[in-house]
């Protein structure tokens, strides 16, 4: 049941809206009304009228809810990553730089401990805050500052995933503080960047791949089911790779 607090996602025909429960609110669509009053106590999945509310996804928490001071990572490629890292409830995962935390809450909800560094303060306390918004993130160690600087044991890590501008400078430590044969990835906008990483991977990483995820979505009309008129298409390159020794 909805209880006054929740947050909700509510739709009406192709839009999406979140809020947050207030018995004393309401949501205006052309000429319909949705009275908040009326969700609370019914069941989750309940249509009031033409509206449909609904329990959010976490990705509809990132898309809908969260600030943004940064380029996000979007959903369809974070939570590939999240797959691709391999991750589960006893992982220990690195981040850097965190950014709006996007990418920082899905690794969160699979992974049993994140570390994410991000050097600038502003990003580092929107990501805090849009973590804390959701009542997520209670499994993330937030630090502020440059991932070069930190003090990590070797082999501390079973996961690590970078989105800066220019990863290379940190290959090394990168490597040292994953265990043997773990998995690493980058998220780099252009391919001129992934270029320069493929050569710098050297002997530390093996088992590379690069690729980049598209998604089309489709209008949900039977009378005119077709593609949407737009899409989110290239937003960024993912190069994998996991630690070897030679």
């Amino acid at each position: 049941m909805f209880r006054e607090g929740d947050w909700i996602l509510i739709r009406y025909g192709e839009k999406r809206y979140l809020r947050r429960l207030d018995p004393a609110d309401s949501l205006n669509v052309r000429k319909d009304v949705l009275r908040f009053r009326d969700v609370v106590g019914k069941p989750e999945g309940v249509r009031i009228g033409r509206f449909e509310v609904f329990r959010p996804t976490l990705e509809e928490m990132v898309l809908l809810g969260f600030t943004r001071r940064t380029q996000i990572i979007y959903p369809k490629d974070a939570f590939f990553i999240a797959l691709k890292l391999g991750l589960g409830k006893d992982s220990r995962v690195l981040e850097f730089g965190t950014g709006s935390g996007a990418l920082c809450a899905v690794l969160a909800s699979v992974a049993g401990e994140v570390w994410t560094y991000e050097e600038v303060e502003e990003f580092h306390r929107t990501a805090k805050e849009n973590l804390s918004r959701f009542g997520l993130g209670k499994n993330v160690r937030f630090y502020l500052g440059d991932f070069l600087r930190a003090d990590v044991p070797e082999g501390f890590f079973d996961a690590v995933f970078v989105d800066v501008k220019d990863p290379v400078p940190y290959l090394e430590k990168v490597h040292s503080v994953l265990k043997d044969g773990s998995p690493a990835g980058f998220l780099l906008p252009t391919a001129n960047q992934v270029s320069d990483l493929l050569k710098s991977l050297g002997d530390l990483f093996g088992g590379v791949e690069v690729l980049e995820i598209l998604v089309r979505y489709y209008k949900t009309v039977p009378e005119r089911f077709r593609p949407e008129d737009t899409m989110v298409g290239h937003t960024a390159y993912l190069v994998f790779c996991r630690k070897i020794r030679s």
